[in-house]
Parts: C-alpha cells; structure tokens; sequence
C-alpha cells in the first residue's frame, strides 16, 4: 500500500493476542538528493545554504560530496519545491520516496 505502515504489535496479558495498527501517511516522506551541481556552483551553494540553513562553508563542502542528501524525510510539496529552486540554480536534483521499513512478520 503506497502511503501507509503496517505496524504490528504484540498484546501483553494471558492470551498474547497480536493487535494490527494501521498508520496512514497523508504524504509519504521524500528525500532531496544533490546528483550535479552544474557550472553555477556558488548559486547552488547559495541555494542549498537557504534550504539547509548550514552555513556557506558546510554548503559548499556539501555540494561538492556527491550524491548529496540535502533534505531527508519532507514531505513531497517541499521537495519538489526544493528541487526547482536547486534546477533554477543549474543544478541537477531529484526527489526520492523513502521506501516503507521492514516490520518483521510473527
């Protein structure tokens, strides 16, 4: 199921009964992965700094260490709006769903 979690937890009392919960994402959490900064790196540097809030250096050495990981966990309008500002930079950026975790089966 695209969106959503299954989680399973085990019941505490005599009959250990297995309850499911279902947890429904409204937004699936997006990653902003940096793959090319392109010939305007300092614009990139200056973009990057805006979204990560780092400081000028630890963008620049963040740009350069491709594929770099910029935004981890947001939701999908504020990647994609992150991956047009880093494009209107020159850059070449993508977002990418997070996959759903393994939850083990009992």
């Amino acid at each position: 199921m695209e969106g959503s979690y299954a989680l399973k937890r085990r019941g505490a009392g005599t009959g250990r009964v297995d309850k499911y919960f279902l947890l429904v994402c409204d937004d699936v959490p997006h990653d902003v992965v940096l793959s090319d900064p392109g010939v305007r790196v300092m614009d990139v540097v200056q973009v990057v700094r805006r979204l990560t809030g780092l400081s000028l250096w630890r963008s620049k050495v963040l740009t350069t260490r491709l594929p770099a990981v910029l935004l981890a966990g947001v939701p999908e309008k504020d990647a994609a709006a992150a991956v047009s500002a880093l494009r209107d930079a020159g850059a070449r950026a993508e977002t990418r769903e997070r996959p759903e975790p393994d939850l083990p089966e009992h």
